[in-house]
């Protein structure tokens, strides 16, 4: 649109900006107050740097981590649903600390029969509850699914003490572990392996009534090294079941024992393949590993089918090993089909694998690695190439959890193989989150325990990257011309979360085992703030590379918030202390709107509110220079005569000016505008964002402003703005495209839309 920017356009400008000041008064004046700005700098939340993690968002020339080495043997008792194991681990202390004792996590004991979990969320009676939910709650005996640690013995065999403090193990050291230093030592345990579609079980089994097998996923199964850090010290907090895992990295030797007709897979590159692959599914492996197009059967759903009906008393041993990894896992069953495909990955070949009971097709053979390998490219492009050798989705019931290359994923078809396409977005999305976890926080390895939104957030942003990229790659699979349809991520899916109740909710930057609506507030807004500071705010080109900066610069490290916030500024250059503020530090909401409007037109003659700001001040027009003036039109004193006029034919003055101060060319390249407006624009909600209006004219143009949230720095409630044009302003909507979760679209739209009340929109649903 015509806006006015020239020489003469400054004048009015600047002396309405003389005249809208506030006067400060002599005499009484208010006490002082603390600056509450949203603008203010993250001094007081952010923690001071120093060598260990820069100001700049980098690890300092001193940042160490810890490194924990295991050796590993484990049984399957599939008959009676246990297993055995025994583990040696080597401590690496990097830190400049000697250590007196160390702290290792027994996440199991989250299940053992005298577990303090269950007892520590309230709660009356519930509307309805499923029936294996009402079961367990209601009907069985406790389940006993602690560890039983047989010894912990140092390496010359001698008995190491220690003290279970329920999830958490404390062993005691004879010596002091000195800085630099290294200890060896072991310890044996089993447990009895839970039931994992009950109370949601990250790690157990399925029981297949039908053919009277089980399928496993296998995780928290052994004894974990705790993280020690220069931020927490050692990072003990108890395992309660929401807040998840903080773990060091270390290299992993695994010799998995199941039976003979079990297909197994984990972290870690198979050691032994020929050993336990037929000749045919050696001869089916050699070739995916050059299928790039399309998955490869490794074990076909006949071959599995007929597995089921054997149980082998035999027994086999599956060995693995992995470098640079924070957790181990496997799944395992006579049931799984198997299938795999290469992905490039820079100059390397990576496998994306499928583990899945016929229970899953057709839909686990037809998309399951197709979401795999969508993840792996998607997530590689924004932060590094994927640099594990294989990653795995494995079909659980009810399931979805994730560890370094192998994860859980639910999405069963009917029994009849029919499915709908909540079923089918609904196994997309977990796999795509699920496999995306081996970015965040496998490899750039924040602390979940303290701070869920680091990888859940962060992942559930990159979900949402990838499930666009994935309609956009794979249209056969969307409905025709649809974009696929992500629950979380788009501004408009968090606003029923933020309009709600403010007494049931927390910051995002609350403990995960701390809040109300863990789903939204760990997963759904952080991706929506990320989603909307990437497209909004910072636009595409800084995010991306802020972000991809981040990534490179923690992964296999431990991050925290602040390096986080601290590196996309760096990386950036734009500053967002007021998006941490508003976004992760409150429970504030956005809501921008339109308060009101009002039309001026240029004059030579002050007004009557010019006249008594001059009289106050003993003021005379003569003892001033030569001004224009601007007139509201529905002022008293308001001249019919001069509404719709361009300025120099009702100001003499800016005549005269135009005349005596600019060339014929300059005269004639100005195009002079015919009508002035104040829009005052308000702001209920705490949130500071860019202020996005659509303004629309009489002669059918269109103009689109996004001024910056700086515009609120001074004025948190509400701002006013001047536009000139040369066409009448018939309309003006704020955030046209819902860019920024605004929770109120009421006041967004001038002249105000009338809002539809329930049975107007009932009547209209039913007309005719």
């Amino acid at each position: 649109m015509n806006r006015i920017k020239y020489c003469f356009a400054s004048i009015f400008f600047l002396f309405a900006a003389v005249m809208t000041a506030q006067d400060v008064e002599q005499g009484e004046r208010e006490p002082g107050h603390a600056n509450q700005s949203k603008f203010r700098q993250m001094y007081q939340e952010f923690a001071t740097p120093n060598t260990y993690r820069s100001a700049s968002g980098t690890p300092g020339p001193d940042y160490y981590q810890q490194q924990a080495n295991y050796k590993i043997n484990v049984e399957l008792d599939d008959r009676n649903a246990k297993i055995y194991g025994s583990e040696t681990i080597t401590y690496i202390n990097n830190s400049p600390d000697d250590l007196e004792f160390l702290w290792l996590q027994l996440d199991q004991n989250v299940r053992a029969k005298d577990s303090k979990s269950p007892l520590r969320n309230g709660g009356g009676v519930p509307l309805a509850e499923q029936p294996e939910g009402f079961i367990a709650k209601y009907m069985k005996q406790p389940f006993d699914g602690g560890f039983n640690i047989e010894y912990v013995k140092d390496d010359s065999g001698k008995p190491l003490p220690y003290t279970i403090n329920q999830t958490m193990m404390r062993v005691d050291l004879p010596e002091v572990l000195k800085s630099k230093e290294q200890i060896s030592f072991s310890i044996k345990w089993w447990y009895n392996i839970p039931d994992h579609t009950i109370d949601r079980a990250r790690s157990g089994y399925e029981y297949f009534p039908e053919d009277g097998n089980r399928s496993y996923v296998i995780a928290q199964f052994f004894p974990r090294m705790a993280v020690y850090s220069d931020v927490e010290g050692w990072q003990n907090h108890q395992f309660w079941g929401s807040g998840e895992f903080a773990l060091p990295f270390g290299d992993y030797e695994v010799n998995i024992t199941v039976p003979a007709d079990h297909i197994l897979d984990a972290t870690g590159e198979l050691q032994n393949r020929k050993e336990v692959f037929t000749k045919e599914m050696m001869n089916r492996y050699e070739k995916a590993k050059k299928s790039y197009d399309k998955p490869v059967i490794i074990v076909s759903q006949e071959e599995a089918e007929a597995a089921e009906k054997g149980f082998s008393e035999k027994k086999k041993t599956w060995k693995f090993k992995a470098e640079n990894v924070r957790d181990y896992a496997f799944a395992t069953s006579r049931k799984f089909i198997w299938d795999m495909q290469a992905v490039k990955m820079g100059k390397r070949d990576v496998m994306a694998v499928s583990l899945y009971p016929k229970e899953g097709n057709p839909l686990w053979e037809e998309y399951s690695t197709m979401a795999v390998v969508q993840t792996l490219k998607t997530y590689s492009k924004h932060t590094f190439d994927y640099p594990y050798p294989k990653a795995i989705s494995v079909h659980a019931k009810n399931q979805g959890m994730e560890y370094p290359m192998i994860c859980w994923n639910y999405g069963r078809p009917n029994e009849d193989g029919s499915y709908s396409d909540r079923t089918k977005y609904g196994m997309l999305s977990v796999i795509i989150h699920e496999v995306g976890h081996n970015f965040f926080p496998m490899i750039v390895n924040s602390d979940e325990r303290q701070w869920g939104w680091m990888d859940e957030g962060l992942d559930t942003f990159m979900q949402y990257l990838t499930e666009q990229a994935f309609g956009e790659e794979h249209p056969e699979v969307i409905a025709p011309n649809k974009a696929y349809p992500s629950r979380r991520g788009d501004p408009s899916k968090i606003v029923p979360y933020m309009s709600g109740d403010q007494s049931t909710m927390a910051p995002i930057m609350s403990n995960p085992e701390n809040v109300y609506q863990l789903g939204a507030n760990a997963y759904g807004k952080p991706a929506t703030a990320l989603n909307i500071l990437r497209e909004t705010v910072m636009g595409r080109e800084l995010f991306d590379h802020a972000f991809k900066t981040y990534a490179q610069r923690w992964k296999f490290k431990h991050p925290t918030p602040e390096d986080f916030f601290r590196t996309m500024e760096d990386a950036s250059a734009v500053d967002l202390d007021w998006y941490w503020r508003g976004w992760f530090y409150s429970t504030d909401y956005v809501d921008i709107g339109v308060k009101g409007i009002k039309k001026y037109y240029v004059s030579d003659k002050p007004g009557k509110k010019m006249q008594e700001y001059l009289e106050a001040r003993n003021l005379t027009v003569a003892d001033l220079r030569p001004l224009v003036y601007l007139a509201e039109e529905e002022s008293e004193d308001s001249d019919s005569n001069l509404k719709g006029k361009s300025p120099s034919q009702n100001s003499e003055t800016l005549k005269e000016f135009m005349m005596d101060h600019m060339t014929a060319e300059e005269r004639a390249a100005v195009k002079e505008p015919k009508y002035f407006y104040e829009i005052t624009y308000e702001k209920p909600g705490g949130i500071p964002m860019p202020l996005i209006v659509e303004y629309t004219y009489a002669d059918g143009s269109k103009e689109d402003i996004t001024y910056p949230p700086e515009i609120w720095r001074k004025n948190d409630a509400e701002v006013q703005l001047v536009i000139s044009t040369q066409s009448e302003l018939l309309g003006i909507v704020v955030d046209p495209k819902a860019e920024t979760a605004d929770i109120d679209t009421t006041n967004n739209s001038w002249p105000r839309k009338e809002e539809q009340n329930d049975f107007d929109r009932f009547k209209q649903n039913i007309k005719g």
